[in-house]
């Protein structure tokens, strides 16, 4: 549980976070942290801000408000204040958006994690024997082995995805952030991609902050779970509670007490109860 995983300090401490997109609040005083390989899910539906949330972590929108501390994640602590944040490093970021370069191997790919973001298609060359056989490995770990010397662009949505995991772990990531890693695929696949994810979380000694729509299938593999209603945060706790809790059943599963599936229109007008305001 939760209570096993803290650690002295957070790698990353979120405080009173908000931010503006549109001429209005997608994130409204989100307050949140993670620990040393801790495995955290933030759910919620599509609008719900969690996309918002994701840019602001990794600097791609100034946030209006609102305090982000990365620490733990090098040798000096690492201490981003708004409203513009320093990147810390050993930090993965996964967003919707593959970002994989169509026409070079899954290898070549993978092997670009080791180039840092925003250089990806920077020189190639100097790559050492071990970084290649690490790369290699990565593919063995998301399920690629056969792959290597496919280019990206002609691998299936569920393979550009398990690549994209690959890539980001050739930086030994402490900390990874993924995006709805499930977006667009099949539910076989989905539960492929998120067992490499638990796998990562245990193997790997990775922290993941893991934000997706399918609530189910996150509280099945994180231990702690945030929930987000038009921009805030109004309900959290250790994953298996989460589980068990009537109003996720019911409002995200779509399950009424008795564990039969609710149609999707009863699902879509559920007005959640007041209490998850309070």
């Amino acid at each position: 549980d939760r209570a096993s995983l803290l650690r002295p300090q957070p790698l990353l401490e979120v405080r009173n976070l908000t931010v503006y997109r549109g001429g209005h609040a997608a994130v409204r005083d989100v307050s949140f942290d993670l620990r040393a390989v801790e495995f955290v899910a933030l759910m919620g539906r599509s609008g719900a801000g969690k996309t918002s949330l994701m840019h602001a972590l990794s600097g791609l929108v100034t946030p209006g408000a609102g305090v982000v501390h990365w620490t733990d994640l090098c040798r000096d602590a690492c201490c981003a204040h708004m409203p513009q944040p320093r990147a810390p490093q050993r930090r993965a970021v996964m967003f919707q958006h593959y970002r994989l370069v169509p026409q070079l191997s899954a290898l070549t790919n993978v092997l670009c994690g080791r180039l840092g973001e925003h250089r990806w298609t920077r020189t190639l060359l100097g790559f050492s024997a071990e970084e290649k056989q690490r790369a290699q490995q990565l593919l063995d770990v998301v399920g690629l082995p056969d792959r290597s010397h496919v280019p990206a662009g002609r691998l299936s949505g569920g393979e550009q995805q398990m690549l994209v995991i690959g890539r980001a772990l050739m930086g030994h990531p402490r900390l990874m952030l993924l995006d709805e890693p499930s977006l667009g695929l099949a539910p076989l696949i989905v539960r492929e991609i998120f067992e490499v994810i638990r796998q990562i979380n245990q193997q790997e000694k990775a922290s993941i902050l893991l934000v997706e729509q399918i609530a189910q299938a996150a509280l099945e593999i994180a231990h702690y779970g945030y929930v987000m209603e038009t921009g805030r945060i109004v309900l959290d706790g250790p994953a298996d509670k989460l589980r068990d809790n009537e109003d996720i059943k019911e409002f995200y599963l779509g399950l009424t007490q008795l564990g039969e599936r609710k149609s999707y229109r009863e699902v879509k007008h559920y007005k959640r109860r007041k209490r998850w305001l309070g």
